[in-house]
């Protein structure tokens, strides 16, 4: 049993490690699809943890304009996740149903994704363990944001408290 997971361990280690982009990961869409990274190649990304019931949640509005002023160069992708204070209790159609409702959503959004802790999704623990300008490690709370090169690298993060229409992120599309 103990060869097992370590066995197990091992390859997890080497398939995190053995990634070189997002381009190489898939995520489930909001609608259940399966929609290929390597589709958005040659355009920066924009991924963030969202949440229905959070002080950041009027970021939605931001992202939606973001979207509409870049969206031919920037793809925008929203990853509901209830890991942190059970602030996105809904299932996806209800996240889905209030983000088009409450701010007329339009940019791509994941299925309800773990984004920490145990069962967090591949992509995130990917993601955490990058280097990059800002710092490395565990997502700190809803509406962090993860800016993605043109080729699938991590170019910088940042926390919570910054705007995805700021100045911080803009100057960097």
């Amino acid at each position: 049993m103990r060869f097992l997971v370590f066995t197990f361990t091992i390859f997890n280690f080497l398939t995190m490690t053995s990634q070189k982009s997002v381009h190489e990961f898939e995520i489930k869409t909001i609608d259940g699809t399966t929609q290929a990274l390597s589709a958005f190649k040659g355009k920066k990304m924009l991924f963030v943890n969202t949440a229905s019931e959070c002080g950041f949640t009027s970021q939605y509005e931001a992202l939606q304009n973001v979207h509409n002023k870049y969206g031919n160069d920037l793809v925008i992708i929203g990853f509901p996740a209830n890991n942190f204070g059970g602030q996105e209790p809904g299932s996806n159609s209800d996240i889905k149903t209030f983000c088009s409702k409450n701010y007329g959503v339009s940019f791509l959004m994941a299925n309800k994704t773990s984004v920490k802790g145990k069962d967090i999704d591949p992509l995130f623990k990917w993601l955490n363990n990058q280097e990059n300008q800002s710092f490395v490690g565990d997502i700190m709370w809803n509406f962090e944001k993860y800016l993605i090169d043109e080729n699938g690298h991590l170019i910088k993060r940042f926390r919570s408290s910054t705007r995805p229409d700021s100045d911080k992120i803009i100057s960097l599309l």
